[in-house]
């Protein structure tokens, strides 16, 4: 899974960066692609891999399969083949991408790709890029195109096919395409079964060996019979079985941890009080029980009154044994002076890293036994924002940006990671967290970032007082958006400190203060957002009391980009 503007990459190549990664998965064969493992029995036989290619929608590929209860990952469309194999898929989709496939440098499926979906009946649908790569491997034609397709259009299916079955022939549906390349030539064996309404080929397919192809992207919502259609690929044309269920999973991932924590090993968490920790240490401790040890650390990066609120949370509502470290002084100390936002990353999960190794040889002196893992609540899109795009010729290194819980842990760490949640969107997780009985006020809490408050004070966060402005800034914006009624209708909320001053008048006075921006967003997942809509009343309250309580404040700039082009948080 890489991303280009949101796009899916292998979680494989990203479980390479982190050290020692044990990786247990909801379903064990899934999360290397490249070094896979066999096979689970829940996966065997009913699971839908995609291919990607660099498309932004590729994730929507991903959740809108899962939607239908099947279990769907993503993998680099350029993985080798035997990752491919390992997985043993019934079905595999071929996602878009920015390329055209008829230039040397564009991105393919590995060679024997075709021989072995053919040899062990997988169908394959190819969407957009993969079509026209589906088109061209199999000896068709596909050419820059004269007319461009983007955006919302109008296709007509024009016969009974597979993947659109009797229904709706000659009528017209919205869908969306992005397109500048056009198959001319397709190869023996296929028809079109649907066009544009300027004409061009919209849905093509291949019965007797099992290939389809859209020219549009029915996993987005502006494709109106889009879910119609995948729900009819799944279910009518592949003869799959929704069988993706959350309490399968948490059976898994429980015998998953038995089978990878030996009866006498030890394992501690790093619960950073948000939903993914909280879900993993709970799983993780109904798996093993007092053989976890849980820790919290003040890394001085935290918002108001953090640490009292979940510690209180971890005692009286999750009875998690959950010890707290004040480490504020050591993180801040190495911070001092960093500006850059991947360097302030690296130095979080190094520091995180060695408390929790200290951590470890406290408990080795109390046990008699040195703890050899690590629990971390890595989640889906975390991966995918670690990786680079398929088909660039970058590393891994070329990244949106490194999690402190994926590409910011030390290669050298001594602790094995155990990430229960790596292969779970949010929405999946607060799932999983309801049948463990974690309580509904805590899974509903907005995301917050591994790096704390570090990503939201650009530049130096130990530079004057900016921590402590964040922290009551983001207090007042916060606690209006749960006064208002509105917490649970956004994704997530949060202040941002610039490291910009401006010129302002209080008090009848000349002042010169700083800027802090607002940004509250919704979201499905965290890989696509939208800004959050306030009404003007609202957002003229909240700048007042900011202005009014918070000290060297003086302008209130809200932040109204989405994502795609601007990520969620600011660094």
């Amino acid at each position: 899974m890489a991303l280009s503007n949101g796009s899916a990459a292998t979680p494989s190549s990203a479980a390479a960066a982190a050290a020692a990664a044990v990786n247990p998965s909801p379903i064990a064969a899934v999360a290397a692609a490249v070094n896979p493992s066999p096979t689970s029995t829940a996966a065997a036989g009913n699971l839908v891999l995609i291919l990607d290619f660099g498309s932004q929608y590729t994730h929507l590929i991903t959740r809108r399969i899962r939607q239908l209860s099947v279990l769907s990952l993503t993998i680099s469309g350029t993985s080798p083949l035997s990752a491919i194999t390992a997985l043993s898929p019934r079905a595999i989709i071929l996602s878009g991408g920015p390329h055209s496939v008829h230039l040397p440098s564009a991105p393919s499926f590995p060679d024997g790709f075709l021989d072995y979906v053919q040899q062990n009946n997988v169908y394959v649908l190819g969407i957009c890029y993969g079509m026209q790569l589906l088109v061209q491997k199999l000896g068709g034609e596909v050419v820059a195109g004269e007319k461009q397709e983007y955006g919302k259009m109008e296709l007509v299916v024009e016969k009974q096919s597979e993947i659109y079955g009797s229904e709706g022939i000659g009528e017209n549906q919205t869908v969306w395409m992005s397109h500048g390349d056009e198959a001319v030539r397709l190869p023996e064996g296929f028809e079109v079964v649907a066009r544009s309404t300027q004409g061009a080929l919209a849905a093509i397919e291949d019965r007797e060996r099992r290939f389809y192809g859209f020219q549009y992207h029915p996993e987005v919502t502006h494709s109106t019979k889009g879910m119609e259609t995948l729900r009819r690929f799944l279910f009518e044309v592949c003869h799959l079985t929704p069988d993706w269920k959350m309490q399968d999973v948490l059976d898994e991932e429980i015998r998953t941890i038995h089978s990878t924590v030996g009866p006498d090993d030890h394992v501690i968490c790093a619960l950073s009080g948000g939903v993914d920790s909280t879900v993993a240490a709970t799983l993780v401790h109904k798996a093993i029980g007092e053989r976890l040890h849980c820790v919290f650390v003040d890394n001085g990066l935290l918002r108001y009154k953090e640490r009292e609120r979940v510690m209180s949370t971890f005692k009286s509502d999750l009875h998690l044994p959950v010890t707290c470290i004040d480490a504020s002084h050591q993180f801040l100390t190495h911070l001092k002076g960093v500006k850059d936002p991947e360097q302030k990353r690296k130095i979080i999960g190094r520091e995180f890293i060695a408390v929790f190794d200290a951590f470890a040889v406290d408990l080795e002196k109390k046990l008699g036994k040195r703890p050899g893992f690590l629990v971390q609540g890595t989640l889906y899109p975390d991966v995918i924002e670690s990786c680079p795009p398929p088909g660039s010729g970058r590393t891994h290194s070329h990244t949106i940006k490194s999690h402190h819980n994926v590409g910011g842990l030390p290669k050298d760490m001594k602790l094995k990671l155990i990430e229960p949640l790596k292969l779970l969107f949010k929405d999946e997780v607060r799932k999983l967290g309801s049948i463990l009985n974690v309580p509904e006020s805590f899974l509903k809490r907005h995301p917050f970032p591994g790096p704390g408050l570090a990503v939201r004070v650009l530049g130096d966060v130990t530079e004057g007082n900016a921590l402590e402005i964040l922290r009551q800034v983001d207090e007042i914006f916060v606690q209006a958006i749960k006064d208002e009624g509105l917490y649970d209708k956004i994704w997530q909320a949060f202040a941002v400190f610039l490291p910009v001053q401006s010129v302002g008048v209080q008090g009848d006075q000349r002042t010169h203060s700083h800027v802090v921006v607002l940004r509250a967003i919704t979201s499905e997942d965290g890989m696509t957002a939208d800004w959050y809509y306030f009404d003007h009343k609202f957002l003229v309250d909240v700048v007042r009391k900011i202005c009014n309580n918070v000290r060297g404040v003086n302008r209130v700039c809200q932040d109204i980009t989405s994502k795609p082009p601007a990520t969620v948080e600011w660094e």
